[in-house]
């Protein structure tokens, strides 16, 4: 086979066959295949799509490039979340401990950012020492160990999305329903999972900005997974404005340390994160409601254990044993911090969401190719909801910046994003629908 004749097969709009798309990935897997070749692939999934069993297909060789994890006499499901990436959503950071609380083990394995998203990873970088790719046998010890571990893909499990996964960043192709499934679905399988839960994001800071396409990609993750044995739910979340108040990847790791404190718990953020704990706690059988789940979930973040678990599990993977108590002391801080306020009075309306995302890549807090290094200090805290009422003392938000000419530029881009009305406007819903 020619990489090049199965790239012109799929341009022309024919389905690919297993042992093409097997000979694809396992090329892309020992380097024989160019980065070009990756490109123009995933450009013509982009535009021509692909059909159930070419998914199913695609999945199950992405998953196989690699080691799979088998998990052994433990006491609990193995279980795990992922979102298809918004601004400012750090909610895997609370999550993980979260469940790993209620008797839930979760082997989470996350991404760096990706477009206009935030990564998970690129926020546990912030934190010094902590490995986001260990080897197997460090991750597996501390999810039994600990409940949870957080990392990123090691050159053992799915490397063939690994590479993959960089390459769609920076060549348009991110947001094709066939290539995220089996993104998602090739990492979460190889982990070894029993459950799912999907946030899907829907909106204007969203790969999928419209419902249609949400559910589309929803009922697509779910029937794939199902079809290789993993329980899946997707919740449908609303992505029309910045999840929390913080973006960036040191302020939201703070912000997430502050949740598990109950330290200036934002609303919305929270009530996303209890829903989705729940309806994977009830999926798993952990718990008979989402009643129940969501109060012993509250239990454990008011007695600190979630808390407990999560500076558990940073130490383990090479973090400061006492990051929980002083994170302002290891997370990096940017020279600048400054307020932007709106150029008059009112509510905000709306917010173009993605280009406050980009904004970040901006400030050098996101990447414009895969082998970029960031800044972890740069970003926002402090940021404006739908809702808020500001003024010349309540500012848009605060930006973590490390010169004044960029702190301009992005004064500039946040006026030029934030809708300012005269009337409050009409609260928009968080949760959108449950997809089974």
């Amino acid at each position: 086979m020619l990489p090049q004749e199965i790239i012109r097969k799929k341009r022309d709009h024919f389905p690919l066959t297993n042992d093409e798309i097997s000979f694809f990935i396992q090329g892309i897997t020992t380097n024989t295949i160019a980065d070009s070749q990756i490109g123009a692939m995933t450009m013509a999934i982009l535009l021509n799509g692909m059909n159930k069993d070419e998914i199913i297909s695609l999945t199950r060789n992405m998953r196989d490039s690699g080691d799979t994890l088998k998990w052994k006499s433990l006491n609990g499901p193995v279980v795990d979340k992922h979102s298809t990436g918004g601004v400012g959503d750090k909610i895997s950071l609370m999550l993980a401990p979260m469940l790993a609380s209620c008797g839930a083990y979760v082997p989470m394995i996350s991404g760096r950012g990706l477009g206009h998203t935030g990564g998970t990873l690129d926020k546990f970088d912030s934190i010094p020492g902590y490995q986001t790719c260990p080897d197997n046998n460090l991750f597996v010890k501390t999810v039994k160990k600990i409940g949870c571990a957080i990392i990123g893909q090691t050159g053992n499990l799915a490397p063939a999305d690994k590479r993959i996964y960089s390459i769609r960043d920076v060549c348009g192709t991110v947001e094709s329903i066939p290539l995220i499934t089996a993104s998602i679905l090739s990492k979460k399988l190889a982990a070894g999972l029993d459950y799912l839960i999907m946030d899907l994001k829907c909106g204007n800071g969203a790969f999928m900005n419209n419902l249609n396409d949400a559910r589309a990609l929803a009922h697509s993750i779910v029937d794939v997974a199902t079809a290789f044995g993993t329980g899946t739910r997707a919740v449908l979340t609303d992505m029309n404005q910045i999840l929390g108040t913080t973006v960036g990847n040191a302020v939201e790791m703070q912000e997430a340390v502050d949740y598990l404190k109950n330290i200036n718990v934002d609303s919305r953020l929270h009530e996303i994160t209890m829903t989705l704990c729940a309806e994977l706690l009830v999926q798993s059988k952990l718990f008979k409601s989402l009643t129940t789940a969501k109060a012993q979930l509250q239990k454990n973040i008011d007695s600190g254990l979630a808390l407990e678990i999560f500076a558990r599990m940073v130490s383990s993977l090479g973090g400061p044993k006492d990051f929980v108590e002083k994170p302002e002391k290891y997370l990096p801080h940017s020279r600048l911090k400054l307020p932007v306020f709106a150029l008059r009075p009112g509510y905000v309306s709306a917010m173009n969401t993605r280009n406050i995302g980009l904004a970040l890549i901006e400030l050098k807090g996101g990447r414009t190719r895969p082998d970029q290094k960031i800044n972890h200090s740069t970003g926002f805290s402090g940021f404006c909801q739908i809702g808020d009422y500001v003024d010349q003392q309540t500012p848009l938000a605060f930006v973590h910046a490390t010169t004044e000419s960029n702190y301009n530029k992005i004064a500039d881009i946040l006026h030029a994003n934030i809708t300012i009305s005269e009337k409050k406007p009409i609260t928009p819903k968080n949760i959108f629908e449950v997809i089974k």
